[in-house]
């Protein structure tokens, strides 16, 4: 196809794609952005009030419990999940025997459902905490640490899978040159291999810190947020606001406004510097 027929039916193949992306997503969103600024029950006796939406967001305790304890989890669960995803790929492309029954075991926690996963962990962590007088819920510190496990079993596979197809793309004659130079392998890992596999880190990190801080089924299922909302990620404190408190939908929807552009933000500024690494390497 010649660049003239290119610019002819470009408009055409692209046009159904941005009307789903308007209607799905721009539309919505300025709209919530809209109902962030009134009080509300539903969208057509929406009336405005200003900033108050947001200034009770910001004097609500437990928005602000669960801003800092989603961070921190954040920041636990991107470190032992690419950690832990990493080490294992590496080990899976050292030519052991059993490799693909490997990969696919560890994969398969993946195809499994948030709610049900919660529940099932649930399950598993309260069977052992029962051994001391514990629950899950006894404290939100156990239910953090359970939230970490829960999310490391699920993901280390899926990024596993993008770690090895970096590592595999290292070029052998690469690896070989440095080791005939005289590297050892802790030098060959890090001037080698971790510098080539950038993009794949990238990819990693960015699921693995969206997908931390738009945690919503597996805190519900595994603790619902208790004890007394000490527990609650910020999408479950979100819906706890929007659905669980009459008459505070439009705080909700202002949380929700806050949480997106905090999502939007990192990930941004997550895949700037990762990016910007690839280039120096």
């Amino acid at each position: 196809m010649s660049k003239k027929e290119l610019r002819i039916y470009f408009p055409l193949f692209a046009m159904p794609t941005f009307i789903a992306f308007m209607i799905g997503f721009i539309v919505p969103f300025g709209l919530g952005i809209y109902l962030s600024f009134c009080k509300f029950t539903t969208v057509n006796d929406a009336v405005p009030v200003g900033l108050k939406n947001y200034t009770d967001m910001f004097n609500d305790t437990d928005f602000k419990h669960a801003l800092w304890y989603t961070a921190l989890f954040a920041v636990v669960s991107v470190i032992t999940i690419n950690f832990f995803g990493f080490a294992i790929a590496m080990l899976l492309t050292k030519g052991i025997r059993g490799t693909n029954i490997f990969r696919t075991v560890f994969f398969m926690p993946n195809l499994i459902g948030g709610i049900v996963l919660g529940y099932i962990w649930q399950l598993i962590l309260n069977g052992i905490l029962a051994q001391f007088d514990l629950t899950l819920t006894f404290n939100e510190v156990y239910g953090f640490w359970g939230l970490i496990i829960l999310m490391n079993w699920q993901q280390i596979g899926y990024m596993m899978i993008i770690y090895i197809a970096g590592i595999q793309n290292v070029p052998p004659d690469l690896i070989e040159a440095a080791k005939i130079d005289g590297a050892t392998g802790r030098q060959v890992l890090g001037h080698v291999i971790l510098p080539m596999v950038m993009p794949s880190i990238t990819i990693c990190t960015f699921l693995t810190l969206t997908n931390s801080f738009k945690l919503f089924d597996q805190n519900l299922a595994l603790t619902n947020g208790l004890p007394s909302n000490r527990s609650e990620l910020l999408a479950l404190n979100i819906y706890n606001t929007f659905y669980g408190r009459v008459g505070f939908e439009g705080v909700g929807q202002a949380k929700a406004v806050v949480f997106s552009l905090i999502v939007g933000a990192l990930a941004i500024v997550q895949l700037v510097a990762t990016h910007r690494k690839e280039v120096q390497q």
